[in-house]
C-alpha cells in the first residue's frame, strides 16, 4: 500500500473527479479535489495525453504538497485522425468558453459524417498521472496509460456518464458508456485501464 492516506484529484471536472473518487474507495484513500482546495486550472500546453497530465499533477502537488494524481484523457475517433483526443474538452466549449458535451457530441459527428469512408471506430485514451513530494523538496511521477476500444454512435444514447459517453459504444457491447451503470463502465473504461496499471504498481507493492 502506498504510504499517503489523503491525495489531491487534480481536476475541476466534477464527473471525473467522482469516477476517480470511487476508483480509490476501496483502498480508504480520502480524496479532495482542486476546486475544493482552490487550486488554479492549469493551461495544458502539452501536445499529448502523457504530458498534460504529468503537467497538472505535478502543479497540483506543488501547490499542495500531497500527493496528486491527474488525468488528461480524450476520445480519438479513427476517421478524424485520432481528433478530437486531447482537444476532447475544447470541442466541446461554446462561444462562452462553457462546457457543452452535446456541442461537442454534435462537432463529432458532424466532422465524421464528412468522411466519404464512414469508418466508425474510436477509442477513449487516458494518460493517469500520479506525482508525490519527498522530503527533500524534490518529486517523484508515475504516467500509465490506459485505453478502450469501440466506435461512435449516432444520435446519443443515455444519460450516465458525462462527456462523450453517449456516443461512444465499447467493443463487445450493444450499449454506451452513456447507459451503462457506473459499475460496470468502471470494469472495462479508459480510466480503469490506467487505474489498474497504478494500483498493481503502486498500491500492490
Amino acid at each position: 500500500m502506498p504510504a499517503f492516506s489523503k491525495i489531491v484529484v487534480a481536476s475541476h471536472n466534477e464527473g471525473k473527479v467522482r469516477e476517480i473518487r470511487d476508483l480509490l474507495a476501496p483502498f480508504g484513500i480520502e480524496t479532495v479535489s482542486a476546486s475544493e482546495l482552490n487550486l488554479p486550472d492549469v493551461e495544458e500546453t502539452e501536445v499529448t495525453f502523457e504530458g498534460n497530465a504529468e503537467l497538472k499533477a505535478r502543479a497540483a502537488c506543488a501547490a499542495s504538497g500531497l500527493p496528486a494524481l491527474s488525468d488528461d484523457s480524450g476520445l480519438a475517433v479513427d476517421s478524424l485522425e485520432g481528433a478530437p483526443g486531447i482537444y476532447s474538452a475544447r470541442w466541446s466549449e461554446d462561444e462562452t468558453g462553457a462546457r457543452n458535451w452535446k456541442l461537442g457530441m454534435t462537432r463529432v459527428h458532424e466532422a465524421m459524417t464528412e468522411d466519404a469512408d464512414g469508418v466508425k471506430t474510436a477509442r477513449f485514451i487516458c494518460a493517469l498521472t500520479l506525482a508525490v513530494p519527498s522530503e527533500n523538496g524534490t518529486m517523484q511521477t508515475h504516467t500509465y496509460l490506459g485505453k478502450v476500444e469501440g466506435k461512435i454512435v449516432w444520435p446519443p444514447r443515455g444519460d450516465k456518464g458525462f462527456g462523450y459517453d453517449p456516443i461512444f459504444q465499447p467493443l463487445g457491447h450493444d450499449i454506451t458508456f452513456g447507459e451503462m451503470e457506473s459499475e460496470a463502465k468502471h470494469a472495462m473504461s479508459h480510466r480503469s485501464d490506467a487505474f489498474t496499471q497504478l494500483i498493481t504498481a503502486q498500491f500492490k507493492s
